[in-house]
């Protein structure tokens, strides 16, 4: 108890070892289900727990530094406990809880990673993402980087033996290195031309303007690859539906958010005084990518793909409130800076609860159906209350409806755009504020996405046979599920509180305190402005207009009801070919936005006995750019095969050549 009340810093390292331990303990009995999933992973999500608490405590602490006696020569391991760092801390802590818990009655025996190892990989991965928060140098950060993408890529290909798990795999490793060398590359060019890998000495060069943009720039496309920005996107909807789902809920709820930490600690920390275009860049390709992940998420029939486009919907939004509020910052407009940063960090919470609360309410149909393509569920409402009801909360989180927590972040984002025609450049002002318009435009996408994921999943009549044995999520699965769905409701009627908590993270970052007056139950987040909301307010007010309607019901319309059966045009019973499907409710979408897609459609002939209509959607960037790309690539590297003779004389004569070039250059 000592170092979780005298040392911030020292509790979190000792959680985050403690993951470490943890991970090794499932390598004693690595096909021992029953530790890995009774014991190990329950006591990971403690520490999921108490991480967050201590988090929670350093957010109002002064700012702590230690230097460990690990690494390199001469290059030992800095850390850094500051409010930033303790916001996303508290993130990962709260919501690997609840995925921890929901984990360990989800994992069965089957092909692919043994439990033991998949234990290793996992809380790996966990502690990782802990020390990638806390590096306060390079070296630290990319050894920590490096780790979290190595980890996560074993989770992604857990059912390695098939080949299109592989595949996933290999693309989600090459951007994840990709991105990699674009913040190495920012680093360095950080540095300064010294020596020193801290952050501290970053943040005390001096560098000129062309050096500084591009260290942003290269910390943007690093950053943006491993967040899933466009047009370096394509590993999402690949990676998502591959790994496990408590894997899939762990890399969408949180380790996209280290991309979001990273990009915030370069662009308003290390660099220090942005450009006036900066937050031009990131701004519009986060709406550009919102819009495109939510028009891609409406016309998906696989659940898992579905809420791997809408993450990169959600990304986007978050990368354009950082674009807003870099705008806002160079304009020397320290209290709208503060409100984008609100409603970015505010937006990174709900995300992270809301989404990993979805995954883990597909991972839960996905065991009891073995399905997970929208075509073939239906009516999993009566067999699977407790996960409907669950997951229902989330997609209404999603959909941004009042009075949930999705609602709230993207009403301060909004309220921020209205005021984007204050920035003082001309021509920057007018087109600001479409902002609000691309903003508003996805969000109501992704309510459409959340009715056709909910819908047609849940509601209606099953479409399948099989799904008469389905049953409902497990104890352990259930408290998982309740865990983040309650993590969502505090988010959702506690704003000015969680506001107020953010207070030392605004003030680190240059920005100035928002919502400092209202009261409690009220959420005003821009002084002197004339726009606030009382969640709470909104929530009895919906709560007395249900119970007064039954109770009108009840008292009125009583014995004047009568139950009959639907009257179906004179056909015979409804059945579920009758519903709407994934496809059909998806086609408004591929009409209006057909160029964002490339559709391949399987036409039926006349003859067929059995007609199939089919209509396979692509990616157009992946198409255009990536396989043109991957052509290039692959006649380069033929063109040089030949050097690879399998000949260790050839490969000798090789290393001669090369150490005689290199003196003669020396010479």
């Amino acid at each position: 108890m000592i170092p979780l009340i005298h040392s911030p810093l020292s509790a979190c390292l000792t959680l985050l070892a403690a993951w470490g331990l943890l991970g090794l303990a499932g390598l004693l009995r690595p096909r021992s289900l029953r530790l890995a999933g009774r014991t190990l992973f329950p006591l990971g999500a403690l520490c999921g727990v108490a991480l967050a608490l201590v988090a929670l405590l350093a957010l109002f602490s002064p700012v702590e530094q230690r230097t460990l006696l690990l690494g390199l020569p001469d290059l030992p391991m800095h850390m850094r406990l500051d409010p930033l760092a303790s916001v996303f801390l508290f993130l990962l802590g709260i919501v690997s809880a609840g995925i921890s818990v929901f984990a360990a009655g989800y994992f069965r025996r089957g092909p692919g990673t043994p439990p033991g190892l998949l234990c290793l990989q996992y809380h790996l991965f966990l502690a990782s993402m802990g020390l990638v928060l806390l590096a306060d140098d390079a070296y630290t950060f990319m050894v920590a980087w490096e780790v979290m993408a190595l980890s996560s890529y074993f989770l992604v290909t857990t059912q390695h033996a098939l080949a299109e798990i592989r595949r996933a795999g290999f693309i989600y490793l090459l951007i994840a290195h990709l991105g990699a060398t674009c913040v190495l590359l920012s680093f360095g060019v950080m540095q300064g031309g010294s020596w020193q890998f801290t952050f501290d000495a970053m943040r005390a060069a001096h560098l000129t303007a062309p050096w500084a943009s591009a260290a942003f720039l290269l910390a943007l496309a690093g950053f943006g690859a491993k967040a899933g920005l466009a047009p370096l996107h394509v590993w999402l909807p690949e990676a998502h539906p591959a790994a496990p789902s408590p894997v899939s809920a762990l890399m969408s709820g949180v380790m996209l958010k280290t991309a979001v930490y990273g990009m915030l600690r370069v662009s308003f920390d290390l660099l220090g005084h942005p450009q006036w275009w900066w937050g031009l860049v990131p701004l519009a390709l986060g709406l550009f990518t919102a819009l495109f992940g939510a028009v891609f998420a409406a016309v998906q029939t696989d659940m898992k793909r579905l809420l791997a486009w809408s993450s990169i919907e959600n990304l986007g939004i978050i990368f354009g409130a950082l674009g807003l509020a870099l705008v806002f910052r160079e304009s020397g407009m320290l209290a709208l800076a503060s409100l984008a940063l609100i409603a970015l960090l505010y937006h990174s919470l709900n995300h992270a609860c809301i989404k990993s609360l979805l995954f883990l309410g597909t991972g839960a149909v996905l065991h009891s159906t073995g399905e997970r393509s929208l075509g073939r569920l239906g009516g999993l409402i009566h067999r699977m209350p407790w996960v409907a009801w669950l997951t229902l909360i989330g997609a209404l989180a999603l959909s941004g409806l009042p009075p949930l927590n999705g609602f709230i972040s993207e009403w301060l984002l909004l309220q921020a755009f209205l005021f984007a025609h204050e920035v003082p450049r001309p021509f920057v002002n007018m087109l600001l504020p479409l902002g609000a318009a691309l903003l508003a435009l996805a969000a109501a996408l992704a309510a459409y996405v959340m009715v056709k994921f909910f819908g047609v999943t849940f509601l209606g009549q099953p479409r399948e046979a099989a799904l008469a044995r389905a049953r409902d999520a497990g104890i352990l699965e259930r408290i998982g599920l309740v865990w983040l769905a309650l993590a969502c409701l505090a988010l959702a009627l506690l704003p000015t509180q969680i506001i107020t908590a953010l207070r030392p993270v605004l003030m680190e970052l240059g920005g100035v305190a928002v919502s400092g007056t209202s009261p409690w139950w009220l959420l005003a987040p821009v002084p002197g402005r004339q726009v606030s909301y009382a969640p709470l307010v909104f929530l009895l007010v919906i709560v007395m207009t249900v119970l007064v309607t039954a109770l009108a019901m009840r008292l009125f319309y009583h014995h004047r009801t009568r139950l009959a059966r639907a009257w179906d045009c004179g056909f015979g019973a409804l059945t579920a070919r009758m519903q709407d499907t994934a496809e059909g409710f998806g086609q408004p979408i591929r009409h209006i936005f057909s160029s964002f897609f490339m559709m391949t459609r399987e036409l039926p002939s006349p003859f067929d006995r059995s007609p199939h209509y089919r209509v396979v959607v692509h990616d157009r960037i992946w198409q255009t750019l990536y396989l043109p790309l991957t052509s290039v690539v692959q006649r380069a590297t033929d063109s040089v095969a030949w050097l690879q003779r399998g000949r260790i004389a050839a490969y000798l004569l090789y290393s001669f050549v090369t150490l005689v070039v290199l003196l003669a250059l020396m010479l």
